[in-house]
């Protein structure tokens, strides 16, 4: 049983190194993105919203795209100028500004049967340690996450659905199953090689929880 249980190992692993290596068949996600404003320009955040903690003065961008890894990822579209952002918020005592941009996408990356809002651009006023995930939250409510922490909505757009595969035959996209977690590239954006691999870790991780119990039973 154990021998059979490393052949399986080896060949789901093998499935994740395949999945990894493989850029030419890279599979497009609907998602939202997370920016950070640096020097007046939009950078790929390296960690997620949830555990980035922006200084006072920084503005964090999010931007709903469709795109198989951050380089082909669109970029919010509104310049990430604080001062513009926050002017009308005046500074207070232990607490901190996080200029937020929130940038919904194309009516072509939108879900089926939904358009997206105009951009909206919001002054977060939020405790020292508040992360970019807490800024957001603090003024585009609702937001949406799934049971990975992945977020999936902001200011309830879209209505459902998260981190979905899209296809892109001849210029037409559409819906198929959604990613099974959320994950970053080697500059923070997801890719499908990552997506699946992911996915195949889980289940590898599974099994050998599943032997060592066996084990001490």
């Amino acid at each position: 049983m154990r021998r059979a249980t490393v052949a399986g190992a080896a060949l789901l692993a093998g499935t994740v190194t395949g999945l990894a290596a493989g850029p030419a068949q890279a599979q497009e996600y609907r998602y939202w993105s997370f920016w950070e404003g640096k020097g007046g320009s939009w950078t790929y955040a390296t960690e997620g919203p949830g555990t980035l903690r922006p200084a006072d003065g920084t503005v964090a961008g999010f931007r709903f795209t469709v795109s198989a890894d951050s380089a082909a990822a669109g970029k919010p579209r509104t310049a990430p100028g604080f001062d513009a952002i926050c002017r009308d918020t005046p500074a207070k005592d232990d607490r901190k500004r996080i200029g937020v941009v929130v940038d919904f996408g194309t009516a072509a990356d939108a879900p089926g049967g939904e358009r997206p809002p105009a951009p909206r651009t919001e002054c977060a006023q939020v405790s020292e340690d508040a992360s970019a995930g807490e800024a957001l939250a603090a003024v585009a409510r609702p937001l949406r996450y799934d049971a990975s922490a992945l977020l999936c909505a902001v200011a309830g757009y879209p209505k459902a659905g998260c981190a979905e595969r899209v296809n892109d035959s001849k210029g037409a996209r559409s819906a198929a199953s959604p990613g099974a977690a959320a994950g970053g590239g080697d500059d923070g954006g997801p890719s499908a090689g990552l997506f699946g691999g992911i996915a195949v870790l889980l289940v590898l991780g599974a099994a050998a929880g599943w032997q060592l119990r066996r084990r001490r039973g």
